[in-house]
């Protein structure tokens, strides 16, 4: 492919996505990330489009929210990296909370496997993805359907989470950064998100490497917020990237690396607690120093059944909260 084709498919595909990394776009063009970055400085020199930590964006602005059929295949293999080990939080009989967006739609897939729990969504996609099993409950909240990602939102979503207490909640974004948090481009889609924090014990924000370091218009949840960020390896050159994990972990968040090239995408392998073991093996950007043992870093792993952590009297109200939640 002669590089005038490759430039004009580069740009038609940040047309279509408002961001792509330069890993996606090396492959779609087939081609590697050095001609990739190469293109890229190119059209940014003719002002269509602008570098951003390890991809390209829409020129001047905040980042904007790209259409569902677009995310979907963002960053796929990273999100199905992430998604098998964010599974690896949620326990046998839980009440949990999951918000609107591609990851957590990935992460609504693997959840089916879970007996006795309860998903609380504003998603018809979460919802869709766990339809049939069996073993769990889902509860929707109520709301106007918003088209582009088919979330319901408004007064309607946010009343009905009012009363509502779960283990912990599970949220995307378009952007996260340390200084904001995690944030989104729609102020509808923002409110509701921050009603589902309010109803959790605790925060978790599953965020691909290409959604670090973007801040967009309305923020969701302040870091201070977030128990624990879920993500997936950024790419060597993608310095500031590595630099914003490492910030969020200065602040306390307890940063969770997959590796997108270990874990296996599509229906193809891998349990969530393989994926979590994957994710430990090697110190990654981002992780906390275990303190009183400089040089060695926190594992990136996760504890196979949370709950198991919890004091008895915690254990016994979880379980009311569910029963609770049930019998609404």
């Amino acid at each position: 492919m002669f590089a005038a084709e490759r430039r004009q498919l580069i740009l038609e595909m940040v047309r279509a996505n408002g961001a792509v990394s330069l890993r996606e776009l090396a492959r779609v063009v087939q081609t590697s990330e050095v001609t990739v970055r190469r293109d890229v400085r190119a059209l940014e020199a003719e002002g269509l489009l602008d570098r951003r930590h390890g991809g390209a964006v829409l020129p001047g602005g905040l980042a904007r929210e790209s259409g569902l059929p677009q995310k979907s295949h963002l960053a796929s293999a990273e999100k199905t990296a992430i998604a098998d080990l964010a599974a690896t939080l949620v326990g046998e009989g839980e009440a949990v909370v999951v918000g609107a967006g591609t990851t957590t739609q990935e992460l609504a897939r693997r959840l089916a496997r879970v007996p006795g729990l309860t998903v609380v969504t504003n998603s018809l996609l979460v919802a869709q993805a766990l339809a049939h099993a069996n073993r769990v409950e889902v509860v929707m909240t109520g709301g106007t359907l918003r088209g582009s990602n088919y979330a319901l939102v408004g007064s309607g979503a946010e009343q009905s989470l009012q009363g509502l207490r779960v283990s912990r909640a599970f949220l995307s974004g378009t952007g996260l950064t340390a200084e904001r948090g995690l944030s989104t481009s729609n102020m509808l889609s923002a409110s509701v998100d921050r009603a589902l924090v309010r109803a959790a014990g605790e925060v978790v924000v599953l965020a691909d490497h290409t959604k670090l370091a973007t801040d967009t218009m309305f923020q969701t949840v302040p870091t201070e917020l977030i128990s624990r960020l879920v993500t997936d390896e950024p790419p060597a050159h993608d310095e500031r990237a590595a630099r914003e994990l490492q910030a969020l972990a200065d602040q306390g968040v307890q940063v969770s690396v997959a590796g997108a090239n270990g874990a296996a995408s599509g229906g193809g392998g891998g349990t969530g607690e393989q994926a979590a073991e994957r994710g430990g093996q090697a110190p990654l950007p981002g992780q906390r120093r275990t303190p009183g043992t400089p040089g060695h870093l926190r594992s990136a792993s996760m504890p196979p059944s949370p709950s198991a952590a919890l004091p008895e009297p915690e254990r016994e109200r979880e379980r009311a909260r569910v029963a609770d939640l049930r019998r609404r």
